[in-house]
């Protein structure tokens, strides 16, 4: 191999795309597409899938597994099995990244129908992963070139890049794999002792006296201490924000005007008067809540209008130029327009026929035509503000509004009609999530100088591998805790059945609903971001808090640190943090699974320290200190993994 340093300045854009020359040339052939890498992949397909599907039932969110997973694909192949191909890394991360999306995908949409008390299977789960997987994948082929080669130095894709930063600093010498399975061990050993063994609580929480109503608490969880890291303490402050709105404001004050009541308020069948803190906000705050949510989420969908509607045209200019044809040099070899065409049709014809995503003719229609828009669109979206602000939400609540709406004008209403248009938008919501995240693959492929094919074909794989793991904690969680509880909010999916379900059969408590969306143009009028405001209004407290902490973590080191240092160490806390984040889903999952079959392995669950609000927070705070002082500990350059080479 080359004595490569880093990526050239070329990379960053300065030249046409044509002319650019990848990391590793396109005569250079290394080992890329191969088994060890698909399985390793697939493994951690089904990590960062679980892990997400379990945070993002519980806050509504998920973290980016591409980053770490190129992390940990460098330290797995290089230290264990002595291999330093920089394209079998890649592909390795290509299928991890799967995992993530897919979990995206099906948390926003599919646990909506659990919420309306309807039953759904694996096999559900897996055909609506694998065919939105497939049309998400097959619909940016066609834009690979124009995206990624036409568009170099115009589009940033932010983590398409940071990946290539991260694949590249392995193959030169760093590696931050030991940071992360660092992370992973430390969230699960704290899970584990916390939330499995009992030795400590983990939802510590004080009614305040003479206060009625009034409540504090605190989730003291590894993973939100990681996603607070990740979010920034300006993100945790306007959820604890929300929260405070929500728990000391509004449930206050709806305790205080009904303790007089002896008839129930609807939705309630139970009058104010009998309801504690949680059950007004199970029946009253989470409607406001949702119309908060919602709110933020057609403002944001409005704000990107002119941006979707450049993308897309763009977009299809870009396709009209390229004809979505590849050359013959390796780094332009790409899946043929003729099975891109043959794939979606084979989707359209399933969905025609297949029970299990009850859609009809008219729904593999919707489908595939916002499927396509939607896809496009965010391929090319991503590009200027990276997956994370992907208005993946507020594109699927379009296709749901839309579908919603011609379905009951064709006069499928009822349970037929939310089962039909809910189907439709977790294919088009999978879709858009993958398409996003192939867009990224793509760009950190023509980067580095990979395969566009094989890029392809891993994200693939990475579907498959994941859809049934996905769709399996999902079920278990419900059957545990129960959709929509205080332990699972799943708080995306509420507001897609809530758009649904108001369309379609109007029996929604809209006076909630429509003070919620009054609560989002507030917000939005004072020069705030709306979507975390609203999404602390919407869960409990004990969220924000846990997340607020991870964030002052956050805010802690940007003070104490400036420039280089600064990004490096940054940089290790992120990789921590999803260590962190991992390590305490995947120990929750386990819990689970004992709680499913009714084990009970709380040892020290009766001993007094487990029922001390004050130990726990204690503990949590120790957790904060130790992942402070570890992320400035650890040497400077070597760590640094995302560390700009150019």
């Amino acid at each position: 191999m080359d004595d490569k340093k880093g990526l050239s300045y070329d990379a960053y854009g300065g030249g046409k795309g044509e002319d650019y020359v990848p990391y590793i040339a396109a005569s250079k052939v290394l080992p890329e597409f191969t088994i060890l890498s698909l399985i390793i992949g697939a493994l951690l397909a089904i990590l960062f899938g679980a892990a997400n599907t379990y945070l993002g039932l519980l806050v509504g969110m998920t973290v980016s597994a591409s980053i770490p997973a190129a992390v940990l694909a460098t330290g797995i192949l290089k230290g264990l099995f002595k291999r330093s191909s920089i394209l079998e890394n890649n592909i390795v991360q290509a299928v991890a990244s799967s995992g993530e999306s897919i979990a995206g995908g099906i948390i926003f949409t599919i646990p909506a129908l659990l919420l309306w008390g309807m039953s759904v299977t694996i096999t559900q789960i897996v055909l609506v992963s694998l065919l939105g997987g497939a049309l998400g994948i097959l619909f940016v082929v066609p834009l690979r070139n124009y995206l990624t080669v036409e568009e170099h130095g115009k589009l940033i894709y932010p983590e398409g890049m940071a990946c290539a930063e991260v694949l590249v600093a392995g193959d030169v010498g760093g590696s931050g794999a030991s940071i992360v399975f660092t992370g992973i061990g430390v969230g699960a050993v704290y899970k584990g002792l916390s939330g499995g063994t009992g030795l400590w609580g983990e939802n510590p929480e004080w009614t305040i006296a003479g206060f009625k109503g009034g409540m504090l608490g605190f989730n003291a969880l590894a993973s939100l201490l990681g996603v607070g890291f990740i979010v920034g303490a300006e993100v945790g402050a306007f959820m604890l924000a929300g929260g405070l709105v929500a728990w000391m404001i509004l449930i206050p004050l709806i305790s205080y005007f009904g303790a007089g009541l002896t008839s129930p308020i609807f939705p309630s069948t139970v009058p104010i008067s009998q309801m504690d803190s949680w059950a007004i906000w199970s029946k009253y705050i989470r409607y406001i809540g949702a119309g908060a949510v919602a709110t933020g989420g057609f403002i944001s969908l409005i704000k990107s209008l002119p941006t979707i509607v450049r993308s897309f045209r763009a977009a299809m200019g870009g396709l009209a130029k390229s004809g979505g044809k590849g050359g013959v040099a390796r780094t332009a070899k790409d899946v043929s327009v003729s099975i891109v065409l043959l794939g979606t049709f084979v989707v359209f014809l399933t969905l025609l026929f297949l029970p299990q995503v009850p859609v009809g003719f008219t729904g593999a229609i919707l489908v595939v035509v916002f499927g396509f828009f939607f896809a496009t669109v965010s391929a090319r979206i991503v590009g200027s503000v990276g997956v994370s602000n992907n208005p993946v939400s507020g594109m699927t609540i379009a296709t749901l509004l839309f579908t919603s709406a011609t379905l009951k004008a064709m006069g499928v209403v009822g349970d037929p009609g939310m089962v039909t248009a809910i189907s439709i938008g977790a294919v088009v919501c999978v879709a858009i999530s993958i398409a996003g995240a192939g867009a990224q693959n793509a760009k950190t492929a023509h980067i580095i100088g990979a395969t566009p094919k094989y890029v392809s074909y891993a994200m693939f794989v990475g579907v498959v591998a994941c859809a049934a793991a996905v769709g399996g904690v999902i079920l278990m969680l419900h059957k545990t805790y129960g959709m929509g509880s205080q332990t699972l909010a799943a708080p995306q999916a509420t507001l897609m059945s809530l758009v649904i379900k108001g369309v379609i059969t109007g029996t929604l408590p809209w006076t909630l609903v429509i003070v919620g969306a009054v609560f989002g143009v507030a917000i939005y009028l004072m020069g705030l971001p709306i979507l975390p405001f609203a999404l602390g209004l919407y869960l409990p407290i004990h969220l924000s808090t846990g997340i607020m902490v991870g964030g002052v973590v956050r805010a802690i080191v940007d003070r104490t640190l400036k420039g280089e240092m600064l990004k490096q160490k940054i940089e290790r806390g992120v990789l921590l943090a999803s260590g962190l984040i991992a390590g305490d889903a995947l120990i929750g999952i386990v819990i689970a699974i004992f709680a499913y079959l009714k084990l009970d392995i709380a040892v020290f669950g009766k001993n007094p320290l487990a029922s001390n609000n004050w130990f726990s927070l204690i503990m949590f705070i120790v957790l904060a200190i130790f992942t402070y002082f570890y992320i400035l500990g650890g040497k400077n350059k070597q760590d640094s993994t995302l560390h700009n080479t150019k």
